[in-house]
């Protein structure tokens, strides 16, 4: 599960009921605004005046936060940055006195756009094969813990060689393992259940041990592997704008409008292609993800999606178990444009 862009309201637990709506913006009154229009008429008159006078020159322009940069693409992947500070906005304190202007900030930024991002549109873009050494899975929540850090190791990796080639924002999510019955993030108090084995909000990545199921999957780090790279998906889609524009939808439309359902869907399983990519380039490459680990992640696809849950918002299992197989088998982005993808295949 992943957390809507800041200012709305958080997502529910996967597969749990949609919270409300946030309140409607209230009226503005005309009578104010003309009052306003005339007040800053008037201001605008006497700060000409007092410009002119005093024959002031300067000016300061300031950069518009949408503004991107052209992105190109590289043939081959610097070192990427290994920091695990969460990114904080800007503050700027007010001063009586005029600043100069500053050159527009460079370096890689979020792009708000879906079916024609940048992510997915080269054809040849993917993960490179690398392997991936995870201890193995006792089922305890210390080894839980050791398991999921060293899967994060790997994913960082992997993503972060992508992205940095791509000239898109990259840093690891903040690894967090609550042992409560639940635990409390940017998107609000998340109860821990067997419908919340893990889940990313805002830059931080949630592994509940509780809610894992180690009952039912015992020794089947698999099952743990690509649920963990799902979620990781989820961060890949906040770095470089994707759940931002996907949300930007599901508000507007409505959570729960056939439309607002759907987009959730789009992004839910890309999440799945990019947890197949994942696993599918790891596999037999000399590390602890062998055929077997592979095989069992495979299959575990289709116990998964709305069938199951009796929800519209991740898709069928049959689409669940789809679009994982597709990102594993063709290890390419452009394969994952789930917001490209006709409604038949996000139903």
């Amino acid at each position: 599960m992943s957390q809507p862009p800041p200012g709305h309201w958080p997502p529910p637990p996967q597969w749990g009921p949609y919270p409300p709506r946030p309140p409607a913006p209230r009226k503005k009154h005309t009578g104010a605004i003309v009052a306003g229009v005339l007040a800053g008429v008037v201001v605008l008159t006497v700060t000409l005046v007092v410009a002119l006078t005093a024959g002031s020159s300067g000016s300061s322009t300031a950069a518009s936060s949408n503004t991107i940069p052209s992105l190109s693409i590289t043939s081959s992947a610097s070192s990427s940055s290994r920091t695990s500070t969460s990114r904080r906005p800007t503050s700027s304190s007010s001063s009586p006195v005029s600043t100069p202007s500053r050159p527009a900030s460079t370096g890689p930024r979020k792009v708000l756009a879906l079916a024609d991002h940048p992510l997915l549109t080269n054809p040849d873009a993917g993960l490179a094969n690398a392997p991936c050494a995870v201890p193995g899975w006792p089922s305890s929540p210390a080894a839980a813990q050791a398991f999921f850090t060293a899967a994060e190791q790997c994913l960082n990796d992997r993503w972060g060689e992508l992205l940095t080639a791509m000239d898109l924002p990259f840093h690891p999510p903040q690894l967090e393992f609550p042992t409560g019955a639940s635990f409390t993030s940017e998107c609000g108090t998340i109860d821990v259940g067997v419908t919340t084995a893990a889940y990313y909000c805002k830059d931080h990545l949630y592994v509940p041990y509780r809610g894992l199921q180690t009952d039912q999957y015992g020794n089947k780090p698999g099952v743990y592997l690509a649920l963990f790279a799902h979620e990781y998906g989820h961060h890949v889609q906040e770095l470089v704008g994707l759940m931002d524009a996907a949300w930007d939808v599901i508000y507007r439309e409505g959570q729960d409008s056939p439309a607002g359902l759907e987009m959730s869907r789009r992004k839910e399983l890309q999440a799945q292609c990019f947890s197949g990519m994942f696993l599918g380039s790891t596999a037999n490459r000399g590390g602890s993800v062998t055929q077997q680990v592979f095989d069992t992640a495979w299959n575990d696809q289709e116990t998964r999606g709305d069938n199951t849950s009796g929800s519209r918002d991740h898709g069928t299992n049959a689409h669940y178990a789809a679009w994982w197989r597709k990102g594993a088998q063709s290890d390419r982005l452009a394969q994952c444009n789930t917001f490209a993808a006709p409604s038949s295949e996000v139903s």
